[in-house]
Formats: C-alpha cells, sequence, structure tokens
C-alpha cells in the first residue's frame, strides 16, 4: 500500500508518472529522447539552423529588452544563447540533452561567445545553481511539451528567476488554424497518457496562464523563409509579458 504524498513535488511526481516513458520529453529522463532527436546535425529541422527567433530579434531591434541577464530555456543547439550573448547579454542555458549541449557549446567556443550551459531539468536547477535574477526568461519551444500541471513548477520558475521589471519572451504551438500542437483539453492528456507531441495554446489561454505578469505583445510568428538570417514558424505564437515592479509607497509628509 503506497501512502507516500506528502508535499506538492510528491503530488508533481504522481501525476509525473501517469504518462507513457515515451511521452516523457520534459524530465532528465527525456533526456535520450532529445539526445535521438539532436544525434544527426544534417537533418533538414528549420531550428536546427543557427539564427535566432525572429520574434527575440524584434523585440531588441524595437527597444522592448535591455540587456542584462538572460536565462535560455531548452536552449537546444544555442541558437538564440548566441544571439543574446552577441547583444551584450551574460547568459545561462538550459537544456536536457547533452547532445545539444554539446552542440551548443561548440558553436559558443567558434563565436567567441562567453555562455554558461546547464545540463538538466530548469525546474531543479532554478532552486539550486541558476542565479537568478534575470532580466529576461527566453523560452522557444519548452513551454509547450510541458503536461498541463508542470505549469505551476513552469510558474514557480518564472517567479523565482525573473527580475522586477524583467521580461518573459516564448514561443508555443498555436492552436487553431495553421497551427500545431494537441487541442485536447487538459484533463484529455491523462486519460490518454500522452502529450501527442505537444500541447497547442490559443492567445486567451496564454494570456490566462501568464495573467500574473503585464503583456507587452502575444502574435503568431512571421514566416521566415529557409534561406532568412531569422527562424519564424507561423505555426507558433510569439509572447512578451513583463514582470512589473512593485509600486513604491509614497512617505507621508509630517
Amino acid at each position: 500500500m503506497d501512502r507516500s504524498i506528502r508535499t506538492v513535488d510528491d503530488v508533481m511526481k504522481l501525476l509525473d508518472g501517469l504518462f507513457a516513458p515515451e511521452a516523457d520529453r520534459w524530465t532528465t529522463e527525456g533526456a535520450a529522447w532529445w539526445d535521438g532527436f539532436y544525434a544527426d546535425r544534417t537533418r533538414p529541422v528549420p531550428f536546427f539552423a543557427a539564427k535566432p527567433d525572429e520574434n527575440l530579434v524584434s523585440y531588441g531591434e524595437r527597444g522592448l529588452l535591455t540587456p542584462g541577464r538572460a536565462l535560455d530555456l531548452g536552449c537546444g543547439p544555442g541558437r538564440n544563447a548566441l544571439h543574446l550573448a552577441a547583444l551584450g547579454y551574460e547568459v545561462d542555458a538550459v537544456d536536457l540533452s547533452p547532445a545539444a549541449l554539446d552542440w551548443a557549446a561548440e558553436r559558443a567556443r567558434a563565436a567567441g561567445a562567453d555562455i554558461r550551459f546547464h545540463l538538466g531539468d530548469a525546474f531543479t536547477l532554478a532552486r539550486t545553481v541558476l542565479a537568478g535574477p534575470y532580466d529576461l526568461i527566453h523560452d522557444s519551444g519548452c513551454f509547450h511539451h510541458l503536461p498541463p500541471h508542470r505549469r505551476i513548477s513552469y510558474l514557480d520558475l518564472v517567479d523565482r528567476c525573473l527580475a522586477p521589471g524583467g521580461h518573459l519572451s516564448l514561443t508555443a504551438f498555436a492552436a487553431g488554424e495553421g497551427g500545431m500542437g494537441s487541442e485536447l483539453s487538459d484533463a484529455d492528456f491523462y486519460r490518454q497518457a500522452g502529450l501527442h507531441g505537444g500541447l497547442a495554446y490559443s492567445a486567451g489561454s496564454l494570456r490566462h496562464v501568464f495573467a500574473g505578469l503585464t503583456e507587452v505583445e502575444v502574435r503568431r510568428m512571421r514566416d521566415e523563409p529557409s534561406d532568412a538570417d531569422l527562424f519564424g514558424e507561423p505555426f507558433l505564437w510569439t509572447a512578451l509579458f513583463r514582470r512589473d515592479a512593485p509600486a513604491v509607497e509614497a512617505r507621508r509628509v509630517r
């Protein structure tokens, strides 16, 4: 008889275990799947190319972001981390896959970029080695691979790591016409014990999940041609949210 649940972490692990092993792409046990995904670097995968997200570049060009400290979640081969380092950010980059981080580190050495790469589960690392606060957290395709209950972990990471006045930038599978990802209800993912490659979101659902932050922009990603210098696929949402600094109470004049 198992009566071991006592903490929120215990509940999270129980819910993690409701999914079939092949559905696991968000914990350290999913590293082997991602290693296999990145094994052949010659595959025509759009985000294998060393070019940054068009929305991330756009935010910088429009003056919406100020270089400081940045955290790249699910950095893969490091394309966005390299861009942020080139802009003058002090960058920490996290991924589950040793193969992805090896590739990213090779690119960083070739570019002369000083990026700190971290292997492991970002939720655990946020409580241990990631030395926030960060002025920018950028997530290009990590969030939509999380099961519904792990949104709680994600929001906790943002709360722990994002500086007041800092920004969360993300891309996620878009629901609806021309979108990508599964549009099953949250409950159905547990009933079917799988994530079907990732969760689709509507603009409204993203606004609901991140209601504790201030929306700067939510839009579809621009479609960038394969020979462009930027990455862009219209089946993705792009979103930029700001964590407002707490208001300073005015002193009473006595």
